[in-house]
């Protein structure tokens, strides 16, 4: 089957298109656009303009999924969606505008299948449990589990890139005072958490993608320092052109960095590049799915 899935999230809107046959998933496109919902709510509210630019942005790439010849579309909205006021709002406009169904993700779904798109695409059987750390743009999600389905802990954290990015580093580069009050805010974020050891670890989301040019596919406490000394020594834009990134990209990795250093202490293990996430746990779930049994993490209806 081909197969879509439009991920709407609080920094970006994703189009993935992939042949799924079972257990195997083949990307045939992607396409990313920087949607920027968590950052321009308006007292907590998505604002009508962004509403109606969402939406285009998932009319387009709804649009290419069906030109390239997918027989399903399915949509999911992770935290900022869920968060804002009327989050419902932009559902029903793009249910209106595109005929196209979206499941609001709550912070366990979107940690399930974070696990299962990761699991399912590593390639190798972990030798005990696996963790994974979604880094999003409004949220976090942690979890341990056994791949490459059973999840046996996780916890979604109100701390992500895009918001973290807004709240606190405002310079270009981050400047050090800055860069010291986000981490004390991640510090508090994941304060308390007593999360199971990880005999291996992995990292989903757009920060761990990026980082893969500045850090390799390993990201241990050597490589994450490095890449975070690199992020605050240059601008935005001198960085974006030298490892060929989106500007606005760049100026969300110190964020998501600082959070992914917390979660690869957290688990006690570096923290590997996953080949897939939540976009991927949706398609590979669905493909999995007997037609008589609907995928565990709710109702996610597509568009044919």
């Amino acid at each position: 089957m081909r197969l879509a899935c439009i991920d709407i999230g609080s920094n970006t809107t994703r189009l993935l298109v992939a042949d799924c046959d079972g257990e195997l998933l083949r990307v045939v496109a992607e396409q990313r656009a920087f949607t920027h919902i968590a950052r321009d709510l308006v007292d907590g509210a998505i604002a009508d303009e962004k509403l109606g630019e969402v939406s285009r942005e998932v009319a387009g790439q709804l649009g290419t999924a069906h030109e390239l010849g997918t027989e399903t579309v399915y949509a999911v909205a992770t935290a900022a969606i869920r968060r804002a006021a009327n989050g419902l709002a932009l559902v029903d406009v793009i249910r209106k505008s595109c005929g196209l169904s979206v499941k609001v993700l709550s912070g366990e779904e979107e940690a399930h299948l974070a696990f299962l798109g990761a699991a399912r695409t590593l390639g190798h059987v972990p030798a005990g449990p696996l963790g994974v750390v979604d880094v999003g743009g409004g949220s976090c999600e942690l979890v341990v589990g056994t791949a490459p389905d059973h999840v046996t802990w996780s916890a979604s954290l109100g701390v992500g890139s895009g918001e973290l990015a807004a709240t606190c580093l405002h310079s270009d580069p981050p400047s050090a005072e800055e860069l010291s009050e986000a981490r004390g805010r991640v510090a508090r974020a994941v304060g308390g958490l007593e999360v199971p050891h990880a005999a291996e670890a992995v990292a989903v989301g757009g920060t761990a993608t990026s980082l893969r040019r500045f850090a390799g596919a390993k990201l241990d406490a050597e490589a994450l320092g490095r890449s975070l000394a690199l992020l605050a020594a240059a601008s935005a834009s001198d960085l974006a052109r030298r490892f060929s990134l989106d500007v606005q990209r760049v100026r969300l990795l110190p964020a998501g960095l600082l959070i992914l250093q917390a979660a690869s202490e957290l688990f006690g293990a570096a923290l590997e590049i996953a080949r897939g996430g939540v976009r991927e746990g949706v398609l590979l779930e669905a493909s999995l799915a007997d037609s008589e049994n609907p995928p565990r993490s709710g109702n996610l209806k597509g568009r044919g």
